[in-house]
């Protein structure tokens, strides 16, 4: 996308005036989105966004500078008006860029970009007959159908030359059931990075069955029960709960800015001994996964608690400067538009010791959560609430009725203190995390768990 010569050149512009560092983000996007809606296509567009930003250190501070065009007037220029952000001082130096090596490669094996739109668009068809067929009632059927390739460069000041391609795949699906003037639900969207081998292991027929059962089982649902309960959470759900609860409030600049109930605890046990958790961008394929973070640094597993203990922060490069640390490669951007923020991966609550048999058979009255919906975290206290989309009664160890209007209230620290069993059957959840006007991709997961006492609130008994 660009030579050395010209990005060694930006990068001189951006540390004319000092500065700690300077930095390059060059980007190039191409998508497609198809999108049915009651059997037809309302939507099918493609893209292409290329540009850059420009970042230039000092202190604890910087100067942020982009454009959406590539040739060096722009580039030169967008340099100079992020070091003009920064205090004026010495020329900083720029050490002669080297190719860095990934620490995993995540390929296409099949890249989306090479299939013809139109067996896209059979695949929606599919999902929309598919999702009628479960059950006549079945209202309405919407689908999306999503690929991306972001080709990302990466220069810096001390040298680092990053050079990735990402493809991501989704497919959503939204089914409306009714009966009896009952309007319910029910959503799934598996998505990775990878091409269409995704769909391997993902059919949009399964894709469209799930969404279809969640919609349709619900109908039946009744008031969910309230009070403090022991609550069950699905694989895939508790991950969900670590990312909102636990992984904000363990972002680097949440902690900075004296926002997070784990502000200096490290080394505290703050969850059951049962609760390992990771954020993990070296997964395989895994939607929230990459080579190199946004600011260059190689994809890293990082420890957040084992066995119930804090054992560190997600940070960025210009946060970790600032605790003396080195970055665990969490920097990440919504676009070239956007500068990188402490940001989560995949994060995930470890497999444990039980079996999900056992952990429900063990329940005598409770919640199992099998789908979780909006929630809301306040990272400073730990507060949170969600609410359940899809959820059942356990009475007698037995999974049983439906239960609708549910919601989970607790803190983060009294709740994953509470985790009493934790199963082996790890699932993942796939998703885009919103925060300071920046999207991006992520992944939660976990196995089966069961939190003993958490506070449900519902209308029936």
């Amino acid at each position: 996308m660009l030579d050395r010569e010209l990005a060694g050149q930006v990068l001189r512009t951006a540390r004319a005036r000092g500065g700690s560092f300077a930095e390059l983000f060059v980007e190039e996007r191409s998508s497609l989105t198809i999108r049915l809606d009651d059997g037809k296509i309302e939507e099918l567009t493609s893209g292409l966004d290329r540009g850059a930003g420009v970042r230039v250190g000092h202190g604890t501070s910087f100067g942020y500078a982009f454009s959406n065009r590539l040739d060096p007037d722009a580039l030169l220029e967008a340099a100079s008006a992020a070091a003009a952000a920064v205090a004026e001082g010495a020329a900083g130096q720029v050490v002669d860029l080297r190719a860095q090596d990934p620490p995993v490669v995540h390929r296409a094996e099949r890249p989306a970009e090479a299939v013809p739109a139109a067996q896209k668009v059979a695949w929606l068809r599919e999902v929309d007959d598919v999702a009628r067929a479960f059950s006549p009632h079945v209202r309405q059927v919407s689908a999306s159908y999503g690929d991306s390739v972001q080709r990302v460069l990466i220069a810096t000041s001390d040298g680092r030359w990053v050079e990735e391609s990402r493809p991501r795949i989704r497919l959503g699906v939204q089914v409306v059931a009714g009966r009896d003037g009952v309007i319910q639900t029910g959503f799934h969207g598996p998505a990775g990075l990878a091409g269409v081998e995704f769909f391997d292991e993902h059919p949009p027929a399964a894709t469209a069955e799930v969404a279809a059962k969640r919609a349709v089982t619900m109908l039946d649902a009744g008031p969910a029960p309230a009070g403090e309960m022991p609550v069950v959470l699905a694989p895939g759900m508790g991950g969900v709960l670590f990312h909102e609860a636990c992984g904000h409030p363990l972002e680097a600049d949440i902690v900075d800015k004296e926002a997070s109930v784990y502000r200096g605890r490290i080394g505290e046990v703050l969850a059951s001994s049962l609760v390992t958790g990771v954020d993990d961008a070296t997964i395989p394929n895994a939607w929230g996964s990459f080579s190199f973070d946004d600011e260059g640094v190689p994809a890293q597993r990082t420890v957040l608690f084992l066995d119930g203990a804090l054992q560190g922060l997600m940070y960025d490069r210009l946060r970790a400067e600032k605790d003396g640390v080195a970055s665990t490669g969490n920097g990440r951007r919504q676009s070239y538009a956007h500068p990188p923020i402490p940001r989560m991966t995949n994060s995930h609550i470890l497999n444990g010791p039980s079996k999900a048999d056992d952990v429900l058979a063990s329940t005598e009255r409770g919640v199992y959560v099998t789908a979780l919906g909006g929630g809301q975290t306040n990272p400073a206290s730990g507060d949170f609430v969600f609410g359940v989309s899809e959820g059942y009664r356990i009475e007698g160890g037995k999974i049983t009725s439906p239960v609708r209007g549910a919601n989970l209230t607790g803190r983060a620290i009294e709740v994953m203190s509470a985790v009493d069993a934790v199963a082996d059957d790890f699932d993942t959840w796939e998703g885009v995390c919103g925060k300071d006007g920046q999207g991006v991709p992520v992944g939660s997961g976990s196995p089966t768990l069961r939190i003993a006492r958490i506070t449900v609130g519902g209308t029936g008994g």
